[in-house]
């Protein structure tokens, strides 16, 4: 080697051998997410503010005090998300806490009306339920790092959605509250099972489609121009098919089956892209409401509340169209921008603040009112599938997908029931309906999307040169 090369080798720069710093990268994420979250409280305080003033011409600090309690406990989740999962989603955070303070809002306007107060109160009880409900959703996202943990546990998974689904069953602590045998209570709690019950069916199906996703993809004969499963694959399909109709059958709960049967169709066709599991599980779902109108009264019942909800009879009948009725006159009242937050009636509708929730929010708010809450849900739950599309691992892709389908598809069946698109149910419309147990699943699938988009921003890229 020559002098010059020798002296060239000599000029390079060394290595440093002190201590290695860290780059630290700005957190636009997260940084977006503190920017939203402050306006979501502020537009929370408001509507609790223009609620009081509207219904009693003054402001009552209490519950004010009660919501700030609450925003300090979101604001907790966005630092606790700073630390475990600064890549995650910077919308979802913010779009369930406006949703979450407006059903809040709404609830503890009707409140106004019977002059509860106190634990009497729903808006005080649905505030103590939406700490619960974040409270639980921080130690799922403090705990589960990695959602690929889920899946060693598809089948306890399963079988604690079974556990929890029959549990209303049960003497003693299953109980019947409108017709409905959908709670548990123990003490002076009660819970819906049903509601955890889907999250848990939700990992199972998204576990147990990754497992027998080429076997279920295989297709058998041409019938009409379509490929058709092979007769040995419909197992999985008719057993929840015969779980959704245990469930309206002796439960008689319609919303809860429908959600099963629905989520468990869709992330079968997201896992095999056949459109012949869809026409076949439409085919079931369709036999299914034709047999259940005709066998069970209750089912044949809504089916003509929904069909002719004006007739003399069957509004005045016990169970009939009154509550329908109530909240499309409700809804036309509020016309395009509403009677005003606090001057408006909701009350006049039966459950007012749980399952007709949207009815008396669209009666003070308005057609634009209403557009906009349906908005914050769309985008919710395009968030929510964008997170599953833009993940590599087949688990969390089913898992992304059959979470926000589940807010979807619950919507779907809570407004379609009261706008009378679709035959009224009994699932509450999530986040702003009043219901414990509701805020804790809603809440949980908030931690789990967040988790999984955090999974999804720090996984590894392929780069094709």
């Amino acid at each position: 080697m020559s002098v010059n090369s020798r002296s060239a080798v000599a000029d390079r720069p060394r290595p440093a051998t002190g201590p290695i710093r860290r780059l630290h990268l700005p957190k636009k994420q997260r940084n977006l997410e503190l920017a939203l979250l402050i306006a979501a409280c502020g537009i929370n305080a408001v509507a609790v503010v223009l609620v009081q003033l509207g219904a009693l011409g003054h402001v009552d600090l209490t519950l004010l005090y009660l919501c700030v309690g609450l925003s300090v406990l979101v604001f907790g989740m966005h630092i606790a998300l700073r630390y475990v999962a600064p890549q995650a989603d910077p919308f979802l955070l913010p779009i369930a806490t406006v949703l979450n303070g407006l059903g809040i809002a709404e609830i503890y306007r009707i409140d106004i009306h019977y002059k509860d107060t106190g634990w009497e109160s729903a808006g005080v009880r649905q505030i103590v339920w939406s700490a619960v409900a974040i409270i639980c959703a921080i130690v799922v996202i403090m705990v589960i790092r990695n959602h690929r943990v889920l899946q060693r546990y598809t089948y306890i998974f399963g079988l604690v959605a079974l556990v929890l689904l029959l549990l209303p069953m049960l003497p003693g602590i299953g109980q019947e509250i409108f017709g409905a045998r959908v709670w548990i209570r123990i003490g002076p709690f009660s819970f819906q099972p049903g509601e955890i019950a889907k999250l848990c069916l939700a990992i199972f199906f998204a576990g147990y489609l990754v497992q027998r996703r080429d076997s279920l993809s295989m297709v058998g004969k041409k019938f009409l121009g379509m490929r058709l499963p092979r007769a040995r694959d419909l197992g999985p399909i008719l057993v929840v098919w015969l779980m959704a109709m245990a469930v309206i059958v002796f439960q008689r709960d319609l919303g809860t089956g429908l959600l099963i049967f629905g989520l468990f169709l869709v992330m079968l066709y997201v896992a095999t892209a056949r459109v012949s599991w869809v026409i076949l599980g439409l085919l079931l779902i369709v036999g299914g409401a034709v047999v259940a109108s005709q066998v069970l009264p209750y089912v044949n019942g809504r089916f003509q509340n929904w069909l002719i909800p004006f007739s003399d009879k069957i509004y005045n009948e016990q169970g009939g169209s009154f509550q329908l009725v109530q909240g499309l006159f409700g809804l036309a009242q509020g016309g395009v921008i509403g009677t005003g937050l606090g001057q408006g009636q909701p009350w006049i509708t039966p459950l007012a603040n749980s399952d007709y929730i949207i009815a008396s929010l669209g009666e003070e708010l308005g057609l634009a009112g209403l557009f906009a809450i349906f908005a914050l849900y769309l985008l919710f739950v395009a968030r929510g599938l964008r997170i599953g599309f833009a993940g590599q691992d087949d688990f969390g892709k089913l898992l992304a997908v059959g979470l926000s389908f589940t807010v979807a598809l619950q919507c779907f069946i809570v407004i379609g029931g009261v706008t009378r698109v679709i035959p009224l149910t009994g699932l509450t419309t999530p986040f702003l309906a009043a219901g414990g147990s509701s805020l804790v699943a809603n809440w949980i699938i908030v931690a789990l999307l967040l988790r999984l988009s955090d999974t999804v921003r720090n996984q590894p890229r392929l780069v094709v040169s």
